[in-house]
C-alpha cells in the first residue's frame, strides 16, 4: 500500500485569495486583501487552480518571447513580467494584451496613414479648383480684349450729319464742283447736303 501525502491545509488568507480569483477580482485586489506577496499569490494560483506543481526557489525563470511594441517603458516592463510568468494564467494574459496591443498599433497606424492621404486629396482638389477658377478668368478676359480689338469702329464726323468722313468728303467735292461754297473740314451746310441727296437720287420712272 503507498502511502500519498496529503495536500498541506490552506490557510484562511490562502483560501480567501482562492475564492477571490474564482470570482474575477484582480490580483492586485487579492495581495490587498490577502496580504499575499505577487509570489505567493502566482505559486498559489498555479498550484490550486491550475495543477501545476510549485517551482523551486532555485528554479529559472521561464524564457517567454514577447513582441516589442510602441508603448512605454513601465507597460514593456510590466509586459515582460508576465510572459515569464511560472504561471500559465498570467502567461496566456500576458499573450492576449501583447497581440490586442499589437492590432491597436496597426489601426491606429492605418487610420493616420488613411486620414494623411485624405487631407492631401481634398488640398489637391482644392488647388485643382482654384487653378480652373483663374483659366475661366483669364479665358473669359482674353474673349473679350479680342472682341473689343476685332470690333469695326465707325468714323463719324461728331458733327450731327451722321455721315462719315468719305461721305462728307464725296459731298464738299460734288459741292465745289457745282458751284457750292464748302470749307475743307467741319460742319457741312445741311442746304449743301440736301442739294447732294437730291441730285443722287434715282429717277423715278413715269407711269404709262
Amino acid at each position: 500500500m503507498t502511502y500519498t501525502p496529503a495536500a498541506p491545509a490552506l490557510s484562511a488568507h490562502e483560501a480567501m485569495a482562492i475564492s477571490m480569483h474564482n470570482n474575477g477580482d484582480t490580483e492586485q485586489a487579492i495581495r490587498e486583501a490577502t496580504g499575499l506577496s505577487e509570489t505567493e499569490l502566482s505559486d498559489l494560483i498555479a498550484n490550486q487552480v491550475l495543477g501545476l506543481p510549485r517551482p523551486a526557489a532555485d528554479a529559472p525563470a521561464i524564457d517567454v518571447p514577447v513582441v516589442p511594441l510602441a508603448v512605454s517603458n513601465e507597460i514593456q516592463e510590466l509586459l515582460d513580467w508576465a510572459a515569464a510568468h511560472p504561471a500559465a494564467s498570467v502567461r496566456s494574459r500576458a499573450a492576449r494584451i501583447t497581440a490586442d496591443l499589437s492590432e491597436l498599433t496597426d489601426r491606429r497606424d492605418s487610420e493616420a496613414a488613411q486620414r494623411e492621404a485624405e487631407a492631401k486629396v481634398a488640398k489637391a482638389r482644392a488647388e485643382l479648383e482654384k487653378a480652373q477658377e483663374e483659366l475661366r478668368t483669364v479665358k473669359a478676359g482674353t474673349r473679350t480684349t479680342t472682341a473689343a480689338a476685332t470690333a469695326p469702329t465707325p468714323i463719324r464726323s461728331g458733327l450731327g450729319s451722321g455721315r462719315t468722313r468719305e461721305e462728307l468728303a464725296a459731298v464738299r467735292t460734288w459741292a465745289r464742283a457745282n458751284g457750292h461754297q464748302v470749307a475743307e473740314a467741319g460742319m457741312v451746310r445741311k442746304a449743301v447736303l440736301e442739294a447732294y441727296d437730291a441730285a443722287h437720287q434715282a429717277p423715278v420712272r413715269k407711269a404709262g
